[in-house]
């Protein structure tokens, strides 16, 4: 066990603790360990503050040279990202004349969590009566903004910063994901934040700096480090496993309906699950009635320049010529001239039909059976 709990209640994992209260000490117990999904967020979030410094004219170094995953969808990311910060900067002028914009800037919540509580918010503009927080987000999982535990955490620590020296009477929050084309943000008074941290964030954080509460598995789960050991998670997937079969042999609407509303947590569970097994058994374990093999794999390749020299000699041709992708064809042209010769052969089609809660803000679409029955 840690024998220190500073980091217990970080905003990047508030919304677990904040349900989930006893995981917070059994994932301070785990070690840290990193991902390429997570070295691929650190790369995008160091280009978008060093594009964003570099357009308010402060020193910076560029870091794509040192950037693993840098390529040009992790440039038009970051580059649409500083141009949103500025944009909300600029619409802040229009109301008062001297915003602040502070980049990278670190936040202490401490008041309602804890010692030690604390993070480092993307973007945060002050201005006249209002504290904006800016968050960006390089991930395919859609985050929201309403309601979202982190970015929330920010704007208090943002306002345990700043309230007192300026009048701030409402907090704006902003979500940044580009891969998800989910750009969002909602205001809400400053009363209201507070009210949310003394009753909702700082209870939590008492709980879980005692490893005491209520396990809760849902979609907080995703990024705990004991998920796939999870008992709590396990015995509520199982119930799912476990399903109750009855007479008649098929099941109904509403039995098909309830696996549909917690299919998606069972396969993720049954996921984390293997991956944890497979990591383990790369490490020497052995699963009674497992074993590890070899998986299919395809043929590649020693080297493409030598391939291609040898194919040449041969008097073949060994390349294939493709049109340029949308991004590639828009940065070869520019985004005017793009537009202007591109705009009229560009379509978008319907993305393929999926099963989602109701609660899901994306419309409904018809089937051709529901066509038929409205017509």
């Amino acid at each position: 066990m840690p024998t220190s709990h500073s980091r217990l209640t970080s905003p990047s994992a508030a919304e677990r603790w904040i349900n989930c209260p006893p995981s917070a000490l059994l994932n301070a117990a785990c070690e840290d360990t990193t991902s390429s999904y997570a070295q691929e967020g650190t790369d995008a979030h160091e280009l978008c503050e060093h594009l964003l410094r570099k357009a308010m004219g402060q020193d910076t170094v560029d870091p794509r040279p040192k950037l693993q995953y840098y390529d040009e969808e992790m440039e038009d990311a970051a580059q649409g990202y500083a141009a949103y910060v500025l944009e909300i900067l600029e619409a802040e002028r229009q109301r008062c004349s001297d915003p602040l914009l502070l980049i990278e800037q670190r936040i202490d919540f401490s008041r309602w969590a804890g010692e030690g509580s604390f993070g480092t918010s993307d973007a945060v503009i002050i201005a006249d009566g209002r504290l904006s927080v800016l968050d960006f987000k390089y991930g395919s999982r859609l985050v929201e903004v309403e309601g979202n535990a982190q970015v929330m955490c920010y704007g208090l620590g943002a306002l345990a910063m700043f309230d007192g020296v300026f009048d701030v009477d409402e907090v704006a929050l902003h979500i940044y994901q580009p891969r998800r084309s989910n750009v969002s943000s909602i205001t809400i008074p400053k009363k209201e934040l507070y009210e949310w941290a003394e009753s909702v964030l700082g209870p939590a954080a008492v709980l879980a700096r005692a490893g005491e509460g209520e396990f809760s598995c849902g979609k907080w789960c995703t990024f705990c480090k004991v998920a796939p050991t999870c008992r709590r998670r396990a015995e509520a997937n199982m119930t799912l496993a476990r399903f109750d079969f009855r007479k008649p042999p098929t099941l109904d609407d509403a039995e098909v309906s309830e696996v549909l509303a917690r299919v998606d947590d069972l396969v993720a569970w049954a996921s984390d699950v293997k991956d944890h097994a497979l990591q383990l058994a790369l490490g020497g374990k052995q699963w009674p009635g497992f074993k590890l093999v070899a998986g299919r794999s395809i043929r590649r390749y020693t080297n493409e320049g030598d391939v291609a020299s040898a194919v040449i000699e041969a008097g073949g041709d060994p390349y294939e010529k493709k049109l340029l992708g949308i991004t590639a064809m828009q940065k070869l042209l520019g985004k005017s001239q793009f537009e202007q010769l591109l705009g009229g052969l560009l379509e978008k089609p319907a993305g393929k039909p999926t099963l989602v809660p109701e609660y899901d803000k994306r419309p409904a679409i018809n089937t051709a059976q529901h066509d038929f029955e409205e017509n």
